[in-house]
């Protein structure tokens, strides 16, 4: 478990690629192709707005290649905007000396069994 989510963005920001990258969120009707795109997202709809006491990874996995890793993990957290019960998914590649991620995707874990709060925004 891990303590304090508190908006949190320019960490996430910094570590999405500014040459390549695209996202799928299970909110989102379209993948987000571009880093300005997931910044715009971001700073509307997550920044000053995302805060969590606690939050917990769990399953992590890694594997890697050469220039190129993908993180997967479970993600459950009770946050000022939803419950968050994701499956995600973060594709790293190198680039020139750092590690910057390609693509993300956060799925819902089961839909099938959440009930969204409708009260508050999803994200």
């Amino acid at each position: 478990m891990i303590k304090g989510l508190h908006g949190d963005t320019p960490s996430y920001l910094n570590l999405c690629s500014q040459q390549d990258f695209s996202y799928f969120d299970s909110f989102k009707a379209k993948r987000v192709d571009t880093y300005t795109e997931i910044k715009q997202f971001v700073l509307a709809n997550v920044e000053g707005k995302l805060f969590a006491d606690t939050y917990d990874f769990e399953l992590p996995r890694v594997q890697v290649t050469n220039d190129m890793a993908i993180l997967t993990y479970q993600l459950f957290a009770k946050t000022s905007l939803n419950d968050m019960r994701y499956n995600c998914i973060e594709v790293f590649q190198r680039e020139d000396t750092t590690w910057k991620v390609i693509h993300s995707t956060w799925s819902v874990i089961r839909p099938m069994d959440t009930t969204f709060d409708n009260s508050k925004p999803l994200v």
